[in-house]
Formats: C-alpha cells, structure tokens, sequence
C-alpha cells in the first residue's frame, strides 16, 4: 500500500504516528511505503515553541512548496491519502474527481458555535467539500468528540466516520513506581500547561488558589505558559497575595513539561469549545495525572470516562470545577484510582502504535473494497453523533443523548 497523509505542516503531535505508520509499512514486502507532505512552512511561533525540532528524523517527509511535481505525483499515484489541516482542496480535488480513496482528518468545523451552520455561503462550500461526497469512497477520521455532529449537521460522511485524534509520543513507566515518586516530593501539586489565552481559561486555576488559600487547604500550583493573559494572571496571583500557592513559569519545550506532569498529581484542563483536540490531556494521562477536565475540548470526550480515568466538569463552571479539585485534593484513593486507570487508557488503547495499527487495518479492507469493520472503542471505532449541547449530560452519564 502507498499511503499518504497531506497536511499544512507536521508537528509533534503527528510525528509519533506518523513514524508508526512508516515503520509498519516498511516491514511489508509489497513495496508498501508511507509519506508526509507538508503543503506551507512552519509559522514562526510553532518554531519558536520547539514544533519543528523533530522534522530532521522524518524520513518520510515532503515539502509540496519545495517539490510540486513530485508531491503531486506521490498524492495522485498513492492508493490512499489521508487529507487534513489544509484548506486548499486542490492538492486532492485530482483524486475526487477520479473516485480514488481519500480519508480526511478534520477537526470541529463549527469551534465558535454551530449557529454558523445556518450561513449559506458556509453552507454551499461544505457542500462543495464534503457532502457531495456522500456516496463516493471519501471517509472522515474525527479529530475530538464534536467533529462527527458538526459534519453530521451538513449531512456529510453518513457511517463513515472514526475517533480519532492526536497520539503524543507515549512513555512506558512502571505506574506504580512513577505514583510513588510523585507521593515523596511530600506536597501536593496541581499542574495547568498551555498558552496563555482566553479560551484556554488560566484565570479558573487562579480562582481556585483563591479556595485554597481561603480554605487552608495544604496544595501548591504550578502554572506554564506565555500569553496574552499572562500578564493579568500575574496581576491577580500578586493581589490575591498567593504567591505561595502559585507559581507561574514561562514556556517550556514540550519534553520539559512531560518532566512536570511527571512530578504532578492533578491536572487541571480548562480550555472550552475553541480547543480542537488538546494533546496535553493525552501527555497528563501518560503521566499518570488525576486529571480535571472541561468537557468543551475535543479530547476529553473521546479519552475521559467520568469517574474511571478522570473527572468532568462542565466548560466555564468555576463551582463545579472547584468542588472536583477539592474532592481530588481530600481523596487519595480516588487520585491514584484515576491516575493508574488514565495511564492504562493511553497504554492500552490511545497511542500512536495502536492507532497506526487499527487505521492499516481499515486502509486495507476500503483499498479491497471490503466493508467497514469498526473498532469496538478507542481510535478507528465508529464516531458517535452526540449533540454539542448534550455533550456534558452523555459524559456524566445521561446515555439518552446520542444521534441527537
């Protein structure tokens, strides 16, 4: 099989899956091989957050905006591309033209509130990129829990859509052990990654110090991250006067936070409906973190089951967040009962191996026309249409929610 994945550039997240799937098709004998095209440069903030580090040990790596003329061969000749992150349909318009395989990766269209699927210009370009497709061998990989209800809206990729998402580098520990090493720094510690921006929502953690210092509750803080908002969470920590419950440190290369989630107990993931996916909830739970996470970002619905291997609050709820944290903070049974249960769901079930795994499998039975045989769970199972409005009640267990 000649499998191609295309996309605006590759990043971190990507590459551990991408090097699964290079890895595995070289181990065939049919002269199967696997390549990444990257369609624009890197921007320089992605640059400076470390994102392009990696590229020099991707062999399977192209640049469309260096070599057109082989890339456009490689995207037309292959049996299947995996089109995803670029708006620009004309590197694959060739292939749907001719009826040939394409598996898009998409996360969310509507980020801001599906009240935009009633744009008609909207409306006709999604027509034009996806419903038309309806019935031609065209599939959707869901990048996050909402994806499959945003495209089911437009009518697009009936019974063809799979979880999916993005699978960071996973480590292997001995969980126990790890669990232990966090137990003898003899503190607790709530750790928050990420920019820095409105919808990330730092300003929750900074509420929360507030409960803590006002209830004595003995638990410190840490906070990562440059931003826009950075400069009023500095302003409220200094006021609040919880410099002893907080600590704010400035952005740091991927490898370094693992290293910090690796110290934490608790995770803290507050970003609303605007995060796609959020790969630092997959890296937390691989860290062996209890973790607390709203239910607007794409992973949470697809990685968290409420109480087995993590907590959900709903997006914006500063009480009910709190009240996790507390409970999380007086519970040690239940933050090593989450912690170990979230390790395993990534071990088992949520990595790049296992993804590259169960997405050959499918390429194979589409490339020889054979039915689709979705996984039971995890990635490549089929992908629930679940409502944004009734996202929260489906995960804390209102079942009475699906194909709405």
């Amino acid at each position: 099989m000649k499998l191609v994945t295309v996309s605006n550039y590759i990043n971190h997240h990507q590459i551990p899956l991408s090097d699964a799937l290079d890895q595995t098709l070289q181990q065939r004998e049919d002269g199967s091989s696997y390549t990444f095209i990257q369609t624009e440069p890197m921007e320089e903030e992605r640059r400076k957050m470390g994102w392009e580090a990696s590229l020099k040990e991707c062999p399977y790596l192209k640049f469309y905006y260096k070599e057109p003329e082989l890339c456009e061969t490689l995207i037309n000749d292959a049996d299947i591309v995996i089109f995803g992150g670029v708006e620009d349909e004309s590197y694959i318009i060739e292939r749907l033209k001719h009826n040939k395989i394409v598996i898009r990766s998409s996360e969310r269209l509507y980020k801001e509130g599906t009240w935009k699927a009633i744009s008609p210009r909207g409306l006709m370009k999604k027509y034009n990129d996806h419903t038309r497709y309806a019935r031609s061998p065209v599939y959707l990989l869901c990048d996050g829990g909402y994806v499959a209800s945003d495209f089911h809206i437009v009518r697009a990729y009936p019974d063809k859509m799979f979880r999916f998402g993005y699978f960071p580098r996973m480590k292997e520990y001995d969980i126990t052990q790890l669990l232990h090493h966090k137990k003898e720094k003899g503190y607790l510690e709530l750790l928050w990654a990420g920019r820095m921006i409105d919808w990330k929502h730092p300003e929750m953690v900074v509420k929360l110090a507030r409960t803590l210092k006002e209830q004595k509750v003995q638990a410190h803080i840490t906070m990562i991250g440059d931003g826009p908002c950075r400069e009023e969470v500095l302003r409220e920590v200094k006021q609040a006067e919880l410099s002893e419950q907080v600590i704010l440190k400035e952005f740091m290369p991927p490898e370094e936070i693992r290293k910090e989630m690796e110290r934490a107990d608790i995770y803290l993931f507050t970003s609303d409906y605007k995060e796609g996916w959020g790969a630092v909830l997959n890296e937390a739970m691989n860290s062996g973190c209890a973790v607390i996470a709203s239910h607007a970002p794409g992973a949470t619905p697809y990685l968290i089951r409420d109480g087995e291997n993590g907590l959900v609050f709903k997006s914006g709820n500063q009480t009910e967040f709190t009240e996790l944290a507390l409970r999380l903070i007086r519970d040690a049974h239940l933050r090593t009962s989450l912690a170990e249960q979230a390790y395993e769901t990534i071990k088992n079930e949520w990595n790049a191996n296992e993804a590259a795994r169960r997405l050959l499998v499918q390429c194979d039975r589409i490339a020889m026309g054979q039915p689709i045989d979705f996984e039971a769970s995890g990635p490549m199972s089929k992908a629930p249409i679940i409502a944004q409005h009734r996202m929260y009640g489906h995960l804390k267990g209102d079942h009475h929610t699906w194909n709405s």
